[in-house]
């Protein structure tokens, strides 16, 4: 059963792997974003280690990794290459989902946990573009729909294997549906565009894919939900995908703030560089506890609207204070961190990803309050 986990593997430390990893990529970080080009070398380094497959569960020939486990992980990278855990998240949280219903809800998802195993594969998302409307049409065919869409986003696109996707389709019976499904790069009419020129994480590779009349067979097709509206499915996302994301961000930000200290702690002390430091500390551990928080509300809170919220408010509070903590960072090096040579302005500006994964705040702060006074989630 799902909820026996029973394996004689030794455990492995993902934490002490990913800071090995992150030290090896590290010196690469500034190119690729002066060049714009992908981190392949950390994403080789990740398939390398096991990392792709480490939160399949163990009985279905994955690495069985601890949720808690790969956010800190991911954070490890963060600190060292902001993009590649980024990037990396990204296929995580396509795995940590599946996962955790198949151990708790016994979903039909062991198929794809088994491939994602045995063939080592890289999920790129396209969810954060399609959100709860999705986008894309799907005409129904013999055997299955032709799908045109084009999904922006794409991280690490350029070392995927699956696209895990969606699109709508006008039901004759039920209307618009959205169609949740996974299309292979190498698929007739899959086509990666070369448009992520951006102004931080720039090495995360997060191109647009075009699919131009792709066929998906009727087998393929994992979900179908009406567009806009919350469903049991992403609740399941919203809650168990962003703490493997902020984790990232919050790697940035630890990695900035021990920069800043570096160089703080060799100038003349005084009152205000003290207070500089203070501030910094402090959005810096807000940062942390969001992280925790939202981490906790993913590992022990049952599924549904109001542990949605919650994960939102952590969310939000989590972006907020990453944010800040990049900018005390600056404030207490002072005009060095102009430099780009220093790395801070580098983590500035990969930080700024943190407020455009939805839910951004003011959609937070209207379904937040639609729970606070009883309301539905949906308007």
């Amino acid at each position: 059963m799902p909820d026996a986990l029973i394996t004689d593997l030794p455990a492995i430390d993902w934490v002490a792997r990913a800071d090995d990893i992150g030290q090896q990529i590290a010196t690469m970080a500034a190119k690729h974003d002066a060049d714009d080009s992908f981190v392949e070398e950390g994403f080789r380094a990740l398939k390398a280690a096991g990392f792709f497959k480490a939160l399949v569960p163990a009985e279905l020939g994955g690495g069985g990794a601890d949720y808690r486990m790969m956010c800190d992980a991911i954070r490890r990278l963060g600190a060292h290459c902001g993009s590649t855990a980024l990037a990396f998240s990204m296929h995580s949280h396509l795995v940590a989902v599946p996962a955790w219903r198949w151990r708790h809800e016994q979903a039909p998802v062991e198929g794809l946990l088994k491939r994602v195993a045995a063939e080592d594969l890289v999920l790129i998302s396209s969810g954060g573009s399609d959100w709860l409307p999705s986008n894309g049409q799907a005409v129904k065919v013999e055997g299955g729909f032709r799908i045109t869409a084009k999904k922006v986003f794409s991280s690490g696109c350029e070392m995927g294997d699956l696209l895990v996707t969606s699109a709508i389709h006008d039901d004759p019976e039920k209307g618009p549906t959205v169609l949740h499904f996974a299309v292979p790069f190498k698929a007739e009419g899959v086509r990666r565009l070369d448009t992520w020129h951006v102004m931080g994480m720039r090495g995360t590779g997060s191109h647009d894919v075009m699919l131009e009349n792709v066929f998906v067979p009727d087998a393929a097709i994992v979900a179908r939900r009406e567009p806009g509206k919350w469903h049991m499915l992403f609740h399941h996302i919203f809650v168990l995908a962003f703490p493997l994301v902020y984790a990232a961000y919050i790697g940035v930000v630890e990695g900035a703030r021990a920069r800043a200290l570096e160089i703080a702690r060799r100038k003349p002390t005084s009152h205000a560089l003290t207070v500089m430091a203070g501030r910094m500390e402090n959005a810096f551990m807000a940062a942390e506890m969001s992280l925790d928080r939202m981490i906790r509300i993913a590992e022990t809170e049952t599924p549904g609207p109001v542990r949605t919220s919650r994960a939102a408010i952590a969310h939000t509070l989590a972006a907020k204070a990453a944010v800040e903590t990049v900018e005390r960072a600056m404030e207490l090096v002072g005009g060095g961190s102009f430099y780009r040579d220093l790395g801070l302005e580098r983590a500035f500006r990969d930080v700024q990803g943190a407020r455009f994964h939805p839910l951004q705040e003011m959609p937070q702060l209207e379904l937040t309050g639609r729970m606070a006074l009883g309301m539905a989630i949906d308007g």
